[in-house]
């Protein structure tokens, strides 16, 4: 089991689904942002997936994107993210996750990327614009440092392509709840409930729901169903309104 499912499993263990705040690097500030993810660790975090900032995304928000591009404008880059990482990652307990587009990621170079982010303890990668098809070199050269190719499936992912995913995942699995964009939304689409216990009957990796999460009432009917929940836009707000993570995280954990 990798690094990224244990810290999952050990939350469901508790009797609560592992909650995996998202942050695009560099916001609120370059300094401030170390400070939020130390908050969110120890507010109870049981992963913590970092936003890798670029210029044109496909799936964010526009909550998710002005995020980005003040970090872009700060001058936050891939090679900043993973040379200021190690400087904080030892009092980190929380699992790390890199998620971005793929053009930063191929720049980089993927065998320096795999072993740079291993180095800077990055248990996984979420690239939203590789499909299944195109995912398996990178896979392969990350799985080879250890760090978990986290596969994104959605409301319209047929069953057929959830066994092929299912039988090439590793660390968790991300259902995207909503056809669009990121973004906090107040309800859930009424059909997310029949896909994820489709999603769950189809993995043995832990099942985590993002998109539109807000608060932990959303997730209620879903029972155990679902082992985790990415929430993003909404603490990226609640941040930008001047509150901490830790006010954030409470009722979560």
């Amino acid at each position: 089991m990798s690094n990224l499912s244990e810290k999952i499993r050990e939350a469901n263990a508790k009797g609560r689904k592992a909650v995996i705040p998202y942050l695009p690097a560099g916001f609120p500030g370059l300094t401030e942002f170390w400070d939020v993810i130390k908050e969110l660790d120890a507010a109870g975090a049981d992963v913590i997936e970092i936003g890798v900032p670029f210029s044109d995304p496909v799936a964010d928000g526009p909550t998710v994107e002005q995020a980005c591009l003040e970090s872009l404008e700060l001058g936050v880059t891939l090679k900043w993210i993973l040379e200021e990482l190690p400087k904080h990652r030892a009092g980190i307990k929380a699992g790390i996750v890199l998620m971005g587009y793929l053009n930063p990621f191929l720049q980089y170079g993927l065998e320096k990327l795999a072993k740079d982010a291993a180095a800077a303890g990055v248990g996984g990668l979420i690239i939203p614009d590789v499909p299944y098809e195109e995912a398996q070199e990178m896979k392969e050269i990350l799985g080879a440092q250890g760090i978990d190719f986290i596969y994104l499936v959605g409301l319209n992912t047929p069953p057929e392509r959830l066994k092929m995913y299912a039988s090439n995942a590793s660390g968790y699995v991300y259902l995207v709840s909503v056809m669009g964009i990121t973004g906090a939304r107040t309800s859930l689409p009424k059909e997310i409930g029949d896909k994820i216990i489709e999603v769950k009957e189809a993995f043995d990796v832990p099942l985590a729901l993002g998109f539109g999460i807000k608060t932990p009432d959303q997730l209620e009917a879903f029972g155990d169903k679902l082992d985790g929940a990415v929430i993003g836009s909404a603490l990226i707000d609640h941040i930008r309104g001047g509150g901490s993570a830790k006010e954030f995280l409470s009722p979560w954990v």
